[in-house]
Formats: structure tokens, sequence, C-alpha cells
């Protein structure tokens, strides 16, 4: 049970880490409009740019972890820890981008908490 949980929390950490790594590497790039200079060049920064490359590593590193997990573990009860990626990328967004943490999202995170916590002690997760 433990090694599965390591493996979800793995693969998810590794999502919201993808999060920050494309948020860090759109702020060098700017805003972007859908026209087609724009996303001509922004496919281009895609590959110049360390953290979008950081973003897609850890992305595709987060999906085959994913794979491993669901081939082990129920969809019903492994899909909900990926909310524990909303604490993560909260958390760290607000360390690094001075994202306001507002009560409202210190309480939901606090519901996500005791979901997960539910669920991990359903005992499905061997």
């Amino acid at each position: 049970m433990l090694h599965n949980i390591f493996l979800i929390l793995s693969s998810v950490a590794l999502n919201a880490f993808a999060q920050l790594f494309i948020r860090q590497g759109m702020l060098k790039i700017g805003k972007i409009n859908l026209n087609a200079e724009q996303i001509f060049n922004m496919i281009i920064s895609v590959f110049t740019n360390i953290y979008l490359l950081a973003g897609m590593f850890s992305y595709g590193i987060s999906i085959i972890l994913w794979m491993v997990v669901l081939s082990k573990v129920n969809v019903s009860v492994a899909y909900p820890f990926l909310s524990v990626g909303y604490i993560i990328t909260a958390v760290l967004a607000y360390f690094f981008f001075q994202e306001p943490l507002t009560l409202q999202k210190i309480a939901g995170i606090l519901i996500i908490c005791l979901g997960v916590f539910i669920l991990a002690r359903s005992g499905e997760l061997v």
C-alpha cells in the first residue's frame, strides 16, 4: 500500500512541478494570443526555454508513473489523489510567484487533505 501511495504522490508532484515550470517559462515569454505568428514563436520558444523543457519532461515522467499506478490501483481510488496537486501548486506558487494564498484557498486545501486521507484509509490502495 505504501509503495502505491509513493508512486501516486510522485506522479502528482511531478505534474504539479510541471505546472510551475511552465508558468515560469511563460513568464519569460510573456503573454501570447492565438495568432499564427505568436503560436509559431511559442513553439520555437519551447525548445529554447529551459523551464518549458523541464515542464514537458516532468509531465512525461509523471505520465509514465501514472501508467504504473493505474496498472496496480483502481482509477476510482487513484484519480482523486490528483487533487493533492492543487495543494502542492498553491503552496509553491505562493512562495515562488507570490500568488495569494487566501483563507478560502487554505480552507479548500484542508478539505482536500481530509478527502485524500479518507480515501487512503479505504484500504483499496493495495
